[in-house]
């Protein structure tokens, strides 16, 4: 029998669906001969013989298109194990990885006009999700199931708000939908319709694979609620009356929950069990608007931010904190409000913005957008006028200047990391490592443009412009897909 010879595309395939897989090579193509010997029909069908993803049909043809020619189980066997001999001395996959070779590829979910779309580090041809179901204006994606196949998504009716609608009163009348689609079998099933609390609700976090925290908001009144996955027994998280919670943080071990608190108090950190019960504040001040909590990957540490609002009513700008989980040890970790918060792009006929967070990197370090000395934004925030459209900026390229770049902060020693550079200066942003920490994603706007994704190797280097979304009309938003937990 003659040796068979992969093709470099085949070889980068097999090796981006192992790491999707979180499995070696080997045990990924020893899978595919079991089904293969047990359903040579099916495979000769292109159904997709590993059972993984949708668009993974074509993956082993060349492994084993000699060997099914005969149809022999034995055969068969015996020539998708050269296949893997010959795969394994070519590209060993931990090896290679830690011999610092070209990064495996990852996955990521974003969006643009509305849609969700999904990207491979790759460079492989961007696809959007097809998400058709009526009367749905835009479909965003939110948390993952553990096995990193099914993810929460949201869509949402045309909006409510609008001229003479001010978002604040409006927007939260829009009805939402939530949805549970399985990236394998491209399958949407729609979740939460049973014992409905209100028209908008919005999922918030997973907490293990049967139970979701969704925020509803009900005659303006905003709080979260703990359900599940159908929407059944609904239990209070929040109570009514206390502000609007939201940017849930889960710890790693599943046992505590992170949060901010738009209270009458101001913004505050809050921590809790999963259920709401045995809340403490982390940090909370009426002078000061805290923001976005995450959990170290130990769990030993909540990171968030701080904007001085008082003096920064747009807020365009923060600090980086970490404080313990029970309150204790409170570090602001940069001077000078130093991160870019309020994130704003485009121009007078497209823009957008909403806020940034850190990510915390899995050795323990901390990934943010660190404005330039001299930056300054085209879109500086009103405050001679009410805020109808959650925006209320005015459109001044005229007056920007300089631009903010991707950092990496240590917080046991404050050392902090220049990670991306644009010339001339851009606006970098919403920046998180891929879940095998070998590559960061992150959003780049230049002054008066729409913002594209970009991807870089995880110091940075090899950066490189992944999607400018559809039409080249944007995209933001960029999500990992997590590798399937253990």
């Amino acid at each position: 029998m003659s040796e068979l010879h992969l093709d470099e595309q085949t070889l980068t395939r097999a090796k981006q669906l192992a790491e999707a897989k979180h499995v070696s090579v080997e045990e990924l193509i020893s899978q595919a001969i079991d089904r293969l010997a047990n359903d040579p029909q099916g495979f000769q069908q292109r159904v997709d013989p590993i059972g993984a993803f949708e668009d993974c049909a074509e993956l082993l043809d060349d492994i084993v298109k000699e060997a099914y020619q005969n149809r022999e189980r034995l055969l068969l066997r015996t020539r998708v194990y050269q296949a893997v001999v010959l795969l394994m001395s070519l590209t060993p996959l931990v090896a290679g990885m830690a011999c610092g070779d070209e990064p495996a590829p990852a996955r990521f979910l974003f969006t643009s006009q509305g849609k969700t779309g999904l990207a491979t580090t790759a460079g492989e041809e961007v696809r959007y999700l097809p998400f058709d179901r009526p009367g749905q204006a835009t479909w965003q994606p939110g948390p993952f199931l553990s096995d990193g196949r099914h993810v929460v998504v949201l869509s949402m009716e045309p909006r409510r708000d609008g001229p003479g609608r001010p978002f604040e009163q409006f927007y939260t009348q829009t009805p939402t939908h939530l949805w549970l689609y399985d990236l394998a079998a491209g399958e949407l099933e729609e979740i939460a319709t049973k014992d409905r609390l209100a028209p908008f609700e919005t999922p918030q976090l997973l907490v293990g694979d049967r139970r979701l925290l969704v925020q509803v908001v009900r005659d303006g009144v905003g709080q979260v609620f703990s359900m599940n996955l159908d929407g059944s027994d609904p239990r209070e998280f929040t109570r009514a009356g206390e502000g609007l919670p939201y940017g849930l943080s889960l710890r790693p071990d599943g046992r505590r929950v992170a949060f901010h608190l738009a209270s009458p108090e101001g913004y505050q950190i809050w921590t809790s069990n999963i259920d709401g019960s045995e809340r403490t504040r982390i940090v909370g001040d009426p002078a000061h608007l805290y923001f976005g909590p995450v959990w170290s990957p130990d769990g030993e540490w909540i990171a968030y931010v701080d904007c001085l609002y008082g003096q920064d009513p747009g807020h365009d700008w923060c600090d980086v904190c970490v404080a313990r989980p029970d309150g204790s040890e409170r570090h602001v970790l940069t001077t000078g409000q130093a991160m870019w918060f309020a994130a704003s792009y485009g121009n007078e006929k497209a823009r957008g913005g909403g806020s940034n967070l850190v990510a915390w990197t899995h050795d323990g370090k901390i990934l943010f957008p660190r404005r330039t000395p001299d930056a300054r934004l085209p879109w500086p925030y009103q405050t001679e006028r009410p805020d109808v459209d959650h925006f209320n900026r005015e459109y001044r390229p005229q007056e920007a200047r300089g631009g903010t770049e991707i950092c990496r902060l240590d917080p046991r020693d404050g050392s902090i990391e220049v990670l991306t550079k644009s010339d001339p200066l851009a606006w970098d942003f919403r920046v998180s490592e891929s879940p095998n920490g070998q590559q960061l994603v992150f959003c780049r706007a230049a002054t008066g443009e729409l913002p594209a994704i970009w991807v870089a190797d995880r110091d940075g280097g090899h950066a490189r412009v992944m999607t400018r979304g559809i039409d080249e009309l944007g995209a933001d938003h960029p999500r990992w897909i997590p590798m399937p937990s253990k």
